[in-house]
């Protein structure tokens, strides 16, 4: 399992590196002039140029993304333009906030999907009909419309949560949690959905299995042939999909952190990217790849847990 789990980390590491030069060349040819937004309007041309030259950023591109990546591995994502205060700091006062809003996503996506996924697999009639209407339904409504609708009902109509802003979770984990509702719940509808539509046709394919009638006339419980047997061996295209929406919930942490007043990784970069402050995207984007590295070694694990062919063909 160790050398199963080196591979991985190993065939990863080309992909961080083509990500972060990939990104730091972009945003270096993005117009723009972070002095002109540090020092605002009406400075000579003369003053920003002397202005970018103390930011290092007069240098070709390919010499200060070799800075970068020096400080790099020496454990510095630098400092950010606007700032100077360490980007690290900065991330590291964010990071939270994200990975609560994605992960709490990620498990409600989960569990609704896979309940919704079932239930239609297993009814029939308008049951199953119904059950496929609520499902499609999160591919059909946008983040930040749902967010707007949510907050109509449940804080302006009913007064039951928060309608923006964080509370962290040692200031109060009651607050954090009710924090975090509405932009999970808004976050999860497309996961949800989609992990739906991946359990019903995993499902509906088992079920009808030979296997399934054989554990039939062997006696075994519904409830067994359901869960212990039908979903496990359906379990890996539902894990799939459960990851990829993972990893895409990461881009959709933007639109529902700037919905919800959240102080997480999107909206820093949202502001990052507004400013120009390319340590500061670059630092982002080192923690999202990061996450993204670490999901798919987690997909390629539950892939090895569920069937050890896997672990042993690799």
């Amino acid at each position: 399992m160790l050398a199963f789990v080196l591979r991985r980390i190993a065939i990863s590491i080309p992909l961080f590196f083509l990500v972060t030069v990939f990104t730091f060349v972009t945003v270096a040819f993005i117009p723009g002039d972070p002095a002109v937004r540090i020092l605002g309007a009406g400075h000579t041309l003369a003053v920003y140029h002397a202005f970018d030259l103390k930011l290092g950023l007069e240098e070709p591109v390919f010499v200060q993304y070799w800075h970068w990546l020096d400080g790099l591995f020496h454990g510095s994502l630098g400092r950010s333009l606007f700032t100077s205060e360490s980007v690290t700091t900065e991330l590291s006062q964010r990071v939270w906030v994200t990975v609560s809003l994605v992960i709490g996503a990620s498990i409600v996506s989960l569990v609704v999907g896979v309940a919704l996924g079932l239930g239609s697999a297993l009814s029939r009639g308008p049951v199953a009909r119904t059950l496929d209407g609520v499902s499609w339904l999160g591919f059909a409504v946008p983040n930040f419309w749902l967010g707007l609708i949510l907050v109509e009902f449940l804080v302006l109509k009913a007064h039951l949560l928060p309608a923006s802003g964080y509370v962290p979770l040692s200031q109060s984990p009651a607050g954090w949690a009710q924090s975090l509702v509405l932009p999970v719940l808004t976050l999860s509808a497309a996961g949800a959905t989609g992990v739906a539509k991946q359990t019903r046709n995993a499902m509906t394919e088992m079920m009808n299995r030979e296997f399934v009638a054989s554990l039939r006339m062997a006696g075994l419980s519904e409830r067994s042939i359901v869960i212990r047997h039908a979903l496990r061996n359906a379990a890996m295209p539902i894990v799939t999909m459960a990851g990829l929406f993972f990893i895409a919930m990461l881009s959709g942490t933007i639109v529902v952190e700037q919905v919800f007043v959240l102080p997480g990784l999107g909206g820093l970069a949202v502001q990052a990217a507004t400013d120009h402050d390319l340590p500061v995207i670059e630092g982002v984007v080192v923690y999202f790849t990061f996450v993204v590295i670490a999901v798919n070694l987690l997909i390629d694990l539950s892939y090895a847990w569920l069937n050890p062919r896997v672990r042993v063909g690799s």
